[in-house]
């Protein structure tokens, strides 16, 4: 099963408790914590993500979709970075969740990639077989 982590600064709390926190100490925390999950084969992919002011967002509102320059949204509503973990199970991925370094004020979103055996009623339909077609050209 895989999962996407999902890294959240849910307030000005947070923001001001990593503000505090010499930077070389959070690259060790995190590059512990990553190396954990490469040594335990667990980790597909991580990435920290830059300053939402420099992100934007397409709005899909109308039928010209709007695109409009970061910063965009409330705190709680942006997130800084992810990992994609495959695990054997739902608790496995607490168990990494629940190890990540972050202070008071973040949250991490888990959330289960989809895969076929959710799509099952629709695998006669010519998109499905074809993403199971690409995932096998890509290798996953």
């Amino acid at each position: 099963m895989k999962y996407m982590l999902i890294m959240r600064v849910t307030d000005d709390a947070a923001v001001a408790d990593y503000e505090q926190t010499p930077f070389e100490e959070i690259i060790n925390k995190m590059g512990a914590y990553n190396e954990d999950m490469i040594n335990a084969g667990v980790l597909l992919a991580g990435e920290g993500l830059s300053d939402a002011a420099e992100g934007f967002v397409v709005d899909f509102a109308s039928d010209d979709p709007i695109v409009t320059d970061g910063p965009y949204g409330e705190i709680h509503e942006l997130f800084n970075g992810f990992w994609i973990i495959e695990v054997a199970s739902r608790d496995e991925a607490v168990h990494w969740a629940r190890r990540c370094p972050l202070g008071k004020g973040a949250k991490l979103e888990v959330r289960r990639f989809t895969d076929e055996s959710d799509f099952a009623e629709y695998a006669d339909n010519e998109y499905i077989q074809k993403e199971a077609g690409w995932r096998a050209e890509a290798g996953q």
